[in-house]
């Protein structure tokens, strides 16, 4: 588990930092030492009490992260938040305690008031990084959690050493020369004109060309010249009598044919690439449309449970009361040791019953996160397939505004780094 944790000040944002609802499930589970009954009035008393000394930064908030598959019961964040609590010296001191739900992922965030009332001081915090890495290592090990390098080996957190993933942009396969030739000999056998020659070849992705000195040649969509005659296999006279004379000025340069093919194809990519843009948006908005429905479901799913339980404790109370006589009986109760007999074990069925309850809370808590983390999955893949045919398309466009601006093309096809994690493109939103 990874603890985060500072001193700070700014009770309401903080507050409202806890509070904010782009988490799916916002949980206040505990408010210990503060008469308020919402986390905003808490922090506030904190800040109130703060006033009477010199303090800034009056409050200690800490983040608990698991690891992400790691089923982490409520139970078990309260005993390492209790571990933190022992090793800041922040025990009894009044605290919170809130659990957030996003994307699969169960966190917790504590946060305590510095000032011990008594003596109307900031309880001193020294060290308390290496502390919190210290209490992390002993939750890691006691759980049997793979633990990070940055835990294992401090050496390890050195910003130097992170590695970031790299990508080659998509090249273009290049076609075998028999396949060409083929192709061209196909065409000139199936054609007994200039226009029908021209038509068969575009089918192909050629385009019918004047060369720079003579002769007919086709332009491919990368540029390439072909001469008619080597590739047909005949001679330059026998393609004339088929043709006709290509400086007869119904043919384009083959200059001309590159820039009509970095025309069309970039805005053929253009147009694909708005048609991807257009496709995540929509993705986006089901994916939000998937996690909203499931995250109303899941609340609904928690509702009923604790009305159940609500309605559950009320009767088992109920039933432990009647235990108890009344009258003259509860009086004799009360001398025979009955009456204490009768009160610790409504105790203890008490404990547990709340123990039972919060397993029960666990349990469902636990069910939902992996399914949570199922949708996230799925989400994630098309995020991918996205990106990729994205970064593909984006590849292209470089390559022909690059040859449109007559740039070396080999620029494009070395190996670029990726933006850092932040920048970079977020999962469905």
């Amino acid at each position: 588990m990874i603890l985060v944790g500072n001193q700070r000040g700014g009770a309401k944002d903080l507050a409202q930092h806890l509070l904010k609802r782009e988490n799916e499930h916002v949980d206040v589970h505990e408010l210990r030492g503060f008469v308020s009954g919402n986390l905003t009035g808490a922090l506030n008393e904190a800040y109130a009490v703060s006033r009477a000394t010199r303090c800034k930064q009056f409050l200690f908030s800490l983040s608990l992260n698991p690891p992400p598959d790691a089923q982490v019961s409520t139970q078990d964040f309260e005993q390492a938040i209790g571990k933190v609590e022992d090793k800041l010296g922040l025990k009894d001191q009044p605290r919170a305690i809130v659990f957030h739900e996003k994307e699969g992922r169960r966190h917790c965030h504590a946060v305590w008031s510095r000032i011990n009332a008594d003596e109307m001081k900031a309880v001193q915090l020294s060290h308390s990084k290496r502390k919190l890495q210290s209490v992390a290592r002993d939750l890691f090990l006691e759980h049997g959690w793979d633990m990070p390098p940055g835990l294992r080996n401090p050496l390890d957190r050195n910003p130097k050493n992170f590695t970031l993933e790299e990508w080659q942009q998509a090249k273009r396969s290049k076609k075998d020369p028999r396949e060409i030739k083929a192709a061209f000999q196909h065409c000139w056998q199936a054609s007994d004109s200039r226009k029908a020659f021209a038509a068969a070849i575009e089918e192909r992705g050629y385009k019918l060309a004047k060369g720079d000195r003579r002769g007919f040649v086709a332009v491919d969509v990368r540029g390439e010249v072909y001469a008619i005659a080597r590739w047909v296999g005949i001679k330059t006279k026998t393609v004339r009598a088929r043709l006709g004379n290509e400086q007869d000025g119904h043919l384009p340069t083959a200059d001309a044919c590159k820039a009509e093919f970095e025309a069309q194809i970039g805005q053929r990519l253009n147009e694909l690439k708005a048609e991807q843009d257009r496709l995540a948006h929509l993705q986006q908005a089901q994916a939000r449309a998937q996690r909203q429905a499931m995250a109303d479901r899941h609340r609904q799913a928690r509702r009923i449970q604790k009305e159940q339980q609500a309605k559950r404790s009320e009767q088992e109370t109920k039933a432990r009361q009647t235990r108890y006589n009344k009258g003259l009986h509860g009086l004799w109760d009360r001398l025979t040791g009955t009456h204490s007999r009768i009160k610790k074990q409504n105790e203890l069925e008490t404990l547990q019953a709340f123990e039972r309850d919060r397993a029960e809370n666990d349990a469902l808590i636990f069910k939902q996160l992996i399914e949570r983390r199922t949708l996230q999955q799925q989400l994630q893949v098309i995020v991918a397939e996205r990106r990729d045919r994205v970064r593909l398309l984006q590849n292209e466009l470089s390559q022909f505004i690059a040859a449109s601006e007559g740039r070396d093309l080999t620029e494009f096809n070395r190996i670029s780094v990726p933006r850092r994690p932040h920048q970079q493109e977020r999962s469905l939103e």
